[in-house]
């Protein structure tokens, strides 16, 4: 039998498990940072839930992979931590408003594989529910841009308003059953350009005119304030998409990686106000490294059956695999341990043991050999797995109270007192 993973997943060897810890561990510190709160929920969920007609909408249960339990119940793994999150508030009605929680987690999407994108991945994600003020974007929007600063990436942020999208289709009379068809045409255009487009608009059944004029809309390019009043010249100053989408880009008047995009739409149906999508600078990742969005109604139609409810939410998704990517495209080489020092007994073992104890019980990340072989064979491994310094620990060392220490990239050798190398090291 011939050895496979399932098509779209992958094994990680240490080196890129270490580096998937450093982005977790930067993503939770900002997350903390913020005043956000983790939760945990399931990677199964209840297939009714996932594929509810609030929840992600047709084009996503394409990517759903749906199983049955032995009991007969439709059963799907979450393809976005999102909506799990929507029935989890739901069903804890006495949580405190705002609840700014955030999640860390494997997410599963059946769909095609590219560079940067699989059929298991990861999201860290963070959502600020219960305040309908745009503040709350405005601060997931900041958070996102501190995130990529810390991690070292450079990026811009596409945002647009999934309500002018809809303002947009209302004043070019794009019938009302075709505007999310319509929606996830116009998202591709600065994937595929506008002959693409076009053409799907036109299967669509949308009128010449109609087209024409959605052309000269999506078609404006410049600034930020060039786009926005030039849409004011074609659609009127009265429109509520473009007055968030304002308000929002007022609190960023000298941040130029923040770029209104009028065609972006993102391609999940429960968005209903500003969205963004994060992208890098200088990479050849073309994915967005993380996405988000307003969606006020979701969550109010899972905790309530008459769907009156409104339950206002904003929330990014931080794409943990596709920032590793980057990551690794960006650093020629990464930690094989985090080891700082490796124990060599000659003759030793139990005094060895207790000395790497020691020095795990101040913070070192200590690492023993347990293997008898060669000095040669010893230095080869240490090498081997990048660890910057080697302690001899012998007979002699243990008479004259002292430890021999080896900086691996210099060569140079060292004898010092316990108390000198636990500075040394720390």
């Amino acid at each position: 039998m011939e050895l496979q993973r399932a098509k779209g997943t992958r094994d990680f060897m240490p080196e890129e498990k270490i580096l998937r810890n450093e982005i977790v561990s930067t993503l939770k510190a900002m997350f903390e940072r913020y005043g956000f709160y983790p939760i945990e929920t399931p990677i199964l969920e209840r297939f009714s839930t996932l594929s509810a007609k609030y929840a992600g909408g047709s084009e996503i249960l394409k990517e759903t992979f749906k199983l049955t339990d032995q009991g007969g119940r439709q059963l799907g793994l979450r393809y976005d931590l999102t909506v799990p999150l929507a029935r989890f508030i739901a069903m804890n009605p006495t949580l405190k408003m705002p609840f700014k929680r955030y999640q860390i987690g494997r997410v599963f999407r059946d769909g095609p594989i590219k560079l940067g994108r699989y059929r298991e991945f990861w999201q860290c994600d963070a959502d600020i529910v219960g305040c309908k003020d745009l503040i709350a974007d405005v601060e997931i929007l900041q958070m996102a841009l501190d995130a990529f600063n810390a991690l070292d990436l450079d990026v811009i942020i596409k945002l647009n308003s999934r309500k002018l999208l809809d303002e947009i289709f209302s004043y070019t009379k794009v019938p009302q059953e075709k505007r999310i068809d319509a929606i996830l045409s116009i998202d591709k255009l600065e994937k595929f350009g506008w002959d693409y487009v076009e053409k799907e608009l036109t299967e669509l059944g949308l009128k010449e005119e109609t087209i024409k004029t959605l052309k000269d809309i999506f078609s404006i390019k410049g600034e930020n304030k060039e786009i926005i009043e030039n849409l004011k010249k074609i659609l009127g100053s009265d429109l509520e998409g473009l007055k968030e989408v304002e308000e929002i880009l007022s609190y960023f008047e000298d941040e130029k990686r923040i770029l209104f995009t009028p065609s972006l739409a993102r391609g999940l149906a429960y968005y209903t106000g500003p969205i963004y999508e994060v992208f890098l600078q200088k990479s050849e990742i073309t994915s967005a490294v993380a996405a988000g969005g307003r969606y006020d109604e979701m969550i109010g139609r899972f905790a309530s059956a008459n769907a009156k409810r409104e339950i206002p939410a904003t929330g990014i998704a931080f794409g943990l695999d596709v920032i590793m990517d980057a990551m690794k495209e960006k650093r020629k080489e990464l930690p094989k341990t985090k080891a700082r020092v490796l124990i060599i007994p000659i003759g030793t073992k139990k005094e060895s043991f207790k000395l790497a104890v020691q020095l795990r019980k101040v913070g070192i990340n200590a690492d023993l050999a347990i293997v008898e072989r060669s000095i040669k064979k010893q230095l080869e491994y240490a090498n081997a797995l990048n660890i910057p310094y080697v302690i001899f620990y012998g007979e002699e060392e243990l008479k004259k109270g002292k430890i021999k220490l080896k900086n691996m990239q210099t060569g140079e050798e060292t004898e010092l007192t316990k108390e000198d190398l636990i500075n040394l090291l720390k």
